[in-house]
Parts: C-alpha cells; structure tokens; sequence
C-alpha cells in the first residue's frame, strides 16, 4: 500500500468515502478486515485513504449487501475492474441481481395484497387460516380462495392428508377435470353420454380420494362448492362446474344403484 506524507488528488479520507457513498466509517473499516475493501494509500499519519475506483468497487459491495448476499458470497462475486470490459460486467451483474430482487418483491407484493383480501373477506381473525394462504399463494396454488370456505376441521383434515407435493398433485388433477367438465358444458354433452360420464366417475373418484370415503364430509364439501356470486376467476369456473356436475352425477349414482347423500343422513 502506497503511502503520502499529504492527501494528494484523487485520493480520499474515509470520512469522506463514507459521506459520498452514504455509509459509515465503521462499516468501511469493517470491509477493510473482512478483506472486502482495502484502501488503496495511507498517509503517514495513518489516514486510510481510497480512490474513485474503490467507490466502485464499494458500491458493488453495497449493492449486493442490499440484495440478501453474504459477505462471502459478495467476495466470491467482486469482478476486478481493469478495463472497460469489467466495470461494464459488473454493472450487467447488478442489474440482473436487482430485476431478480424487483421480481422477488413484486411477487410478495402481490401475496400480501391477496391476504389482505381474504382477511376480509372472512370477517373473522383466524391465523391458522392465514398461515395457509400464505403457504399457499408461495406455493402459487390458484386455489388458496378455497381456504377461507372450509371449517377448521376439514382444513385439519387436509392438513394431515396432503403435504406440498401430493397437494398441489391433487389440485392438478381437480383442475385438469374441472377443465374437461367446462369444455363438456361448452360442447353441450349431455350428462348421460359415455364421454361425460367417464369424466364424472373420475371427478368422483377425487372426492373420495380426499374424504377418504367418509360420507359425513359430503355436506361440507358441498357448502364450500356452492357459490351463489362469484368474485373471482375460480369461482366463476367453479359455477359452471357446480350446474353440468349435479345432473351428471344424479345419472352416476342411479346406473350404480346408490346414493351417497341417503346413506350419509342415515
């Protein structure tokens, strides 16, 4: 390291790197020890002293800090800046790293606003609710909407059934079919034809794949399913379902010689 019985031009305190960069004096000197920023000169009098360059290289620390980075990790990522080529790489790398972190934001953003909406809309403080929307809407499940619906016995009962991956499996599945029962009611396929009702003993299957064949759930499910105003794009969806879905299932269960709400009640 260089050393200046003055400050000459060019070079500056750290008081003033810090005034400029809009940072601490301890922090610099934190850099200094961690390895992450030495100063280029002193000065006799033991003034540690710091170029143009090092405000560069001080603001790739800076901005790598803000976004979540380790100081280690900001050490493996520091680029030297020899040539016109470096600085221009170090500067694509931050703004790749701050489109990533606007990304980050905005979606969480977006989960909060959506919470916020279902909080709400349910009138009531439930955090064991809440905490499944936000695992839900991290898990961009379409479906979290339904969480508000259900009692805190079915949700339970979801809860011990169902873990991230077998969950949004089961949504998939469901969504899949929900998809070919709208198509279905678009197409105007009667409820008795053989194309609906392979579809319907499908659909079926799914309610009893998450009640576990408990009949006593029927009536619960089929509160949550019954919208009489939509508010959004699932429930819109899901009315349309609910209309081609009862008709279709009153053929199922008369070809097979039941029916399941009966058998619940007695």
């Amino acid at each position: 390291m260089a050393k200046y019985r003055a400050i000459p031009d060019g070079y500056m305190t750290v008081g003033e790197v810090a005034k400029k960069m809009r940072t601490t004096v301890r922090t610099l000197q934190y850099y200094d020890k961690e390895g992450l920023l030495s100063p280029s000169a002193e000065s006799e009098g033991g003034r540690r002293l710091y170029t143009d360059k090092d405000l560069v290289t001080l603001n790739q620390i800076i901005s790598l800090k803000s976004l979540g980075f380790s100081l280690d990790d900001i050490k493996e990522r520091l680029i030297s800046l020899e040539t016109p080529a470096d600085v221009a790489n170090v500067l694509t790398e931050q703004a790749d790293d701050i489109r990533q972190k606007i990304e980050q934001l905005q979606a969480s953003l977006s989960s909060i606003e959506q919470l916020k909406a279902e909080v709400l809309q349910m009138q009531t403080v439930n955090f064991k609710k809440y905490a499944d929307i936000i695992v839900n809407l991290q898990m961009k499940n379409e479906f979290y909407p339904l969480i508000k619906r259900f009692d805190d016995d079915t949700l339970d009962h979801i809860r011990s059934k169902f873990d991230k991956e077998s969950g949004l499996d089961f949504m998939g599945r469901f969504n899949r079919l929900s998809d070919e029962i709208v198509q279905l009611q678009i197409e105007n396929i009667p409820p008795e034809s053989e194309k609906c009702q392979k579809v319907i003993k499908e659909y079926w299957g799914l309610i009893m794949e998450f009640t576990d064949g408990d009949m006593s759930m029927l009536p619960k499910l089929m509160k949550v399913g019954n919208i009489d105003t939509a508010t959004n794009a699932w429930e819109e969806r899901q009315k349309i379902v609910n209309d081609y879905v009862g008709p279709a299932l009153q053929v199922y269960f008369s070809r097979l010689g039941i029916n399941p709400f009966e058998e619940e009640k007695q």
